[in-house]
């Protein structure tokens, strides 16, 4: 597994867990339930995961619908 974004807004995360089920790729959003913690202020990042197998692929997807990725 690697990282694949790691961000503060949620809809991004859905967003682009959608768009990688879609081209079937599986994606893993990790500290989504950060929010019990922070008290749902939205200052903890959400990341989210793929397949290494799937890394590029996915990279393209994210920048072809303008979402950065982490590095």
């Amino acid at each position: 597994m690697k990282e694949l974004l790691r961000t503060t807004d949620p809809t991004i995360i859905a967003f682009a867990t959608a768009l990688l089920q879609g081209e079937d790729i599986d994606a893993f959003p990790v500290d989504v339930h950060m929010s019990v913690l922070e008290g749902s202020i939205g200052i903890l990042p959400r990341r989210l995961f793929v397949p290494e197998e799937d890394w590029d692929r996915a990279c393209r997807v994210m920048s072809d619908n303008g979402i950065p990725t982490t590095p």
